[in-house]
């Protein structure tokens, strides 16, 4: 038996034992915590702005000059992680920060070659290396990678240490992190790569100068192979799998990170938080396409020239894609300059809104006569684009043509203030020379707008009437985002089906779009704005000094950037909406006499102006077929519109009163089946006016 003598000494020793154990514990601890790793919350990495989807469409380097890109383990392909820890530390998953067994191995080797053979490193101690540079490579430093490995551990998740790991780990010159190293060398995220570049990105690290593709390419390839021949050993992947990945090529080329969307990328950085992407609502797809498009455009216009171009949903209200200059670094093209946002004048490009107020208010149809000749308003003589002159022309040909004596007829019947009015009402304000009131001359271009503002009023065109404010993630976060009518439905598609037969330019492919061309005074802006049943899209095309350029026009010089942008897109072409019920769209032989002729001409016809004395209802006209749809459940109400007379009004619809009396000159009669209806209004004085129509 054992003594008491023994088991009192033991049982000292033990509580001895216990005693170091728990004061190297505290001590180690008390240690820990005064003298922690540093591992900030969030990495100092490069700036992003994404586009809707998530997708890198430009970067800036960290203030140090690197390329960081912060890593998620979701955006790296599993594979690679698999090949860096098999290569790097396969026991991972198990060790604490330090393996032991790794480093007996390399103590081993090293005793019995006299050199370094393998190491022991962890991908832990890799982490503290990072983090805290080592000053030598002497044993005091590498025990202390350790110390630093055991606490990173102890505080990160393997998940976050691989992802520090990732986001830190050099790769040759400014690069660092496997984001930058992939776009640099494959020109792409890491998220699917090859069996030979996840190999080659596994190599890098370990001799990142050395062994960079674009410098060393004989000596990346020999990394690279050296990689494959482990994971073949390690069980990873097949010795077939491993000869075809041998036999891929190394690029030697280090591309530049993605640059796209240049000026809504800089002026999102005052937007910037440390660590977290800005996100615009670009598709980097479309604004690939249409920067290619803009920087052929301007090569082939000449120098000294820009391209900007506008693409948006009209549903949302959603930029998709905004190319500000043909090239941001050109200084020859004033490139810097964001010619999305600077007021130029739009030429003939608001025409279809003139006429679209007039379909509005009655004052047209498409078939009616408008006589294209000298004018004289009050002084002010517009000539047409090639100082001729057509004679009598329909409005359709007048709006297709762009002539511009029969646009400023109608705009002096519709009224400058009201056209502008209605340009405020959908959040666009149209810039005139200083205490001016709306003229004429703005049916021409005589009025300032942007290139945005343009594309925000033919959303409306798009989108069955309706304007929604333009927006790219720019903007403020309380920035006001407005939905407005421009035009009622049934004027908006009157316009849509006459800019739809426009004749494309030359060369270019017909995508079933609408659209209109514009040049301004003096040759210094080209304008073309089109559009499907969904997307718009508007191009200018000028100098940023805006100096005249002989020979520069919209039909000739923006309108094939604008199919050629379409398709460079890649949106599928949506179609444009179809003919709504309630328009009233005749022939010409099928006119009422108030809709043959607009104006009153040598022959006398009738005059249509909105100032007669006695009420006339100018829609719809006597005798019209007007389809509602009464045969489905959601048939469509008739718009009534009356010129004249002295408010309010009374409307009768086959002798008996619709609601109440109005002040306005415009109401809705739903009717209660098809065939034909009289249609009457009173005004205060007991004048009245009717007309008889067919309802289908």
């Amino acid at each position: 038996m054992l003594s008491r003598k023994f088991l009192r000494r033991a049982a000292i020793a033990g509580i001895s034992l216990v005693a170091v154990v728990a004061i190297s514990a505290a001590s180690l601890w008390q240690l820990d915590r005064a003298f922690p790793p540093p591992l900030p919350v969030e990495l100092t990495v490069s700036t992003e702005v994404q586009d809707r989807d998530g997708q890198l469409l430009r970067a800036f380097a960290t203030p140090d000059g690197y390329w960081r890109l912060k890593t998620r383990l979701d955006q790296v392909d599993k594979q690679f992680v698999d090949m860096l820890v098999t290569y790097e530390d396969k026991r991972f998953w198990d060790h604490e920060g330090v393996d032991v067994l790794a480093l007996a191995r390399a103590a081993g080797q090293f005793a019995n070659s006299g050199h370094i053979v393998s190491g022991g490193s962890t991908l832990s101690m890799q982490l503290a290396r990072l983090i805290e540079p080592r000053e030598s490579r002497s044993l005091g430093s590498k025990i202390k990678q350790m110390l630093r490995a055991i606490q990173i551990e102890r505080r990160l998740s393997k998940s976050e240490i691989l992802e520090r790991y990732l986001t830190l780990a050099p790769y040759g010159g400014n690069l660092e992190g496997v984001r930058a190293a992939s776009l640099a060398y494959f020109g792409k995220e890491p998220k699917r790569l090859t069996v030979s570049e996840a190999a080659l990105l596994v190599a890098l690290p370990q001799l990142p100068e050395k062994r960079r593709p674009d410098r060393n390419l004989g000596i990346a390839h020999a990394a690279r192979d050296r990689v494959l021949t482990r994971m073949v050993s390690a069980g990873l992947i097949g010795e077939r799998e491993a000869a075809r990945a041998a036999l891929d090529d190394v690029s030697g080329l280090r591309r530049t990170l993605p640059a796209l969307a240049a000026h809504a990328a800089y002026a999102m950085l005052p937007k910037a938080i440390p660590g977290q992407p800005l996100q615009l609502t670009i598709r980097k797809s479309v604004q690939q396409g249409l920067e290619q498009v803009a920087r052929d455009a301007a090569t082939k216009l000449g120098p000294r020239l820009s391209v900007a171009m506008v693409l948006a949903d009209s549903r949302t209200g959603d930029i998709l894609g905004e190319v500000g200059s043909a090239n941001f670094f050109d200084a020859s093209r004033s490139g810097w300059i964001d010619m999305t946002k600077v007021v130029r004048s739009p030429g003939s490009t608001l025409k279809p809104f003139i006429y679209g107020l007039a379909f509005e208010q009655g004052l047209v149809a498409q078939e009616m006569l408008i006589e294209d000749s000298p004018v004289d308003f009050g002084g002010y003589r517009p000539k047409n684009f090639d100082m001729g002159y057509q004679g009598d022309v329909s409005i359709r040909q007048a709006l297709q043509l762009s002539l511009n004596v029969p646009a400023i007829r109608v705009l002096d019947a519709v009224g400058p203030a009201r056209l502008t009015a209605r340009f405020r009402q959908a959040g666009v304000y149209p810039v005139l020379p200083v205490n001016e009131a709306p003229g004429l001359a703005i049916g021409l271009g005589g009025v300032g707008v942007t290139l945005r503002d343009l594309v925000q009023l033919y959303t409306g065109l798009a989108n069955g009437g309706k304007t929604h404010t333009l927006h790219d993630g720019t903007e403020q976060a309380n920035a006001e985002r407005t939905t407005a009518t421009i035009l009622d439905n049934q004027a908006n598609w009157q316009i849509i089906d006459i800019l739809s037969g426009v004749k494309p330019p030359e060369g270019a492919i017909q995508r079933g779009i609408a659209y209109k061309t514009g040049t301004s005074y003096g040759y210094r802006d080209a304008w073309s704005v089109g559009f499907d049943g969904r997307y718009v899209l508007g191009v200018w095309v000028g100098r940023p000094d805006a100096g005249a350029v002989p020979g520069l026009s919209g039909y000739v010089s923006a309108a094939p950037i604008l199919f050629e942008g379409f398709v460079r897109s890649g949106l599928v072409t949506v179609p444009l909406p179809g003919k709504p019920p309630g328009v009233f769209s005749p022939k010409r032989n099928e006119l009422p006499v108030t809709l043959t002729r607009f104006g009153a001409g040598s022959d006398g016809l009738v005059q249509a102006t909105p100032a007669e004395p006695a009420p006339t209802i100018i829609f719809p006209p006597d005798g019209a077929r007007v389809d509602l749809g009464t045969s489905s459940a959601d048939a469509s109400p008739l718009v009534l519109k009356l010129q004249g007379g002295r408010a309010p009004f009374r409307w009768l619809a086959n002798g008996k009163p619709l609601t109440g009396i109005d002040r306005r000159r415009t109401a809705t009669w739903q009717p209660d089946g098809a065939g034909y209806s009289t249609l009457t209004v009173i005004d205060a004085a007991g004048r009245a006016a009717s007309v008889k129509v067919f309802v289908e």
